[in-house]
């Protein structure tokens, strides 16, 4: 099999220095397309972990075909009452049985789905929301990839980036959320950041649901919103020499009472839909003056579905560059090619600040060879994946 096409261009600096605009925005963790990343996640690590422990190896699934559609409520201060509960559609492919033996894939799936809003969504509570699977059979040309010996085969030919490293309106953006939802107890887990940076300014938009039970009347809720920006203004000014502005729940109208009141703290309780990979990269951001894939990395196997692996690996990779060679920057972009083992993408594109080439290949080696242990830290939920 020939060698994978490696080609390195070389940068002077780090390309987001010299724009004089940078857009960078995160999907809090109680987003909706975010819910539907999280439990996709949850259903692959369910299953593989099911496999592993009947089988000894994970067999092929991806799971990445989650679909939510909004519930109904009617928020008031002080508490008002669900209407409808959220629904969620656990769609994809699996391995339903081997050997002729059938495998519960759904009531893995479901149980797996509920673990995961359980955990994280402690204003939800189960009857205000459903599950319903649909996960079918996997394909048996894509099974073959996992009946190999040795390397597995890539399922897919596709595309994955990364870069390092983050920006400094990357890491406000990226930090502020959890801030937010840990310092305010009002505020739900459905945070929406969206940083605007200028060359002297940085301009925060946050989109924070509410939770009703926290707030007898609108007069609290603007103290809520008015301590949000407080929260924000402080936080990122810790972290810039720039200029801070902060606007928080833009849409609301105070004068009508038209605010962004929720029950459970989730957009998706009333008119929010969801869908896995329409949300934050891996790196747990969306950066369009960045290099991004489109792959839905959430849900995807993580034994040979380089819409994941090869995400993540880039991603490493760039940061090992960053790191180890001391380099302003690195951003990494790994083709694959279907049915060629995983870790020999058919070609490899490095932009870098960095000049010693031999090391910056030999990093992605590293990274790529160590295709074997990222599966496992996947399966045992460790790496970020939005």
């Amino acid at each position: 099999m020939p060698a994978p096409s490696f080609t390195i261009n070389h940068l002077d600096h780090d390309p987001i220095t010299v724009r004089s605009t940078e857009f960078v925005e995160r999907k809090g963790i109680g987003h909706p397309d975010s819910i539907c990343d999280g439990i996709a996640e949850a259903v692959s690590r369910a299953l593989s972990q099911r496999y592993l422990d009947e089988h000894g190896r994970v067999l092929h699934h991806n799971t990445d075909k989650v679909q939510l559609a909004a519930g109904r409520t009617a928020p008031d201060f002080g508490g008002g009452e669900v209407i409808d509960p959220i629904y969620v559609l656990l769609g994809g492919r699996a391995t339903r049985s081997v050997d002729g033996r059938p495998l519960p894939v759904d009531d893995i799936a479901i149980d797996a789905a509920r673990d995961y809003v359980d955990a994280h969504f402690s204003q939800l509570e189960r009857e205000m929301i459903e599950f319903e699977s649909r996960i079918g059979e996997a394909s048996a040309d894509l099974q073959s990839m996992f009946d190999t010996e040795g390397v597995p085969l890539a399922n897919d030919t596709s595309v994955g980036s990364g870069y390092a490293p983050l920006s400094e309106t990357d890491r406000i953006v990226d930090g502020l959320e959890s801030e937010l939802r840990e310092r305010i107890s009002a505020v739900g887990p459905d945070v929406k950041l969206m940083g605007w940076r200028t060359d002297d300014e940085l301009h925060l938009t946050v989109a924070a649901a509410i939770i009703s039970r926290f707030v007898a009347d609108v007069d609290e809720y603007v103290a809520v919103t008015e301590r949000i920006a407080d929260l924000a203004v402080q936080y990122a000014r810790q972290r810039t020499e720039r200029t801070v502005s902060v606007e928080v729940n833009a849409a609301d109208d105070v004068e009508s009472e038209s605010v962004y009141l929720t029950e459970t703290g989730l957009s998706a309780e009333m008119g929010d839909d969801g869908n896995v990979g329409r949300g934050n990269r891996v790196n747990g951001l969306i950066t369009p003056h960045r290099p991004m894939s489109l792959e839905a990395s959430a849900g995807k196997n993580p034994v040979s579905h380089v819409g994941k692996l090869y995400n993540l690996v880039a991603t490493n990779a760039a940061e090992r560059i960053h790191q180890t060679l001391g380099t302003e920057y690195a951003a990494v972009k790994l083709l694959s090619q279907i049915r060629r083992p995983v870790t020999e993408p058919v070609a490899v594109d490095v932009d870098t600040t960095a000049r010693a080439d031999d090391a910056v290949r030999g990093l992605v080696r590293e990274e790529l060879d160590a295709i074997d242990s990222l599966t496992d830290d996947l399966v045992a939920g460790d790496v970020q994946l939005f």
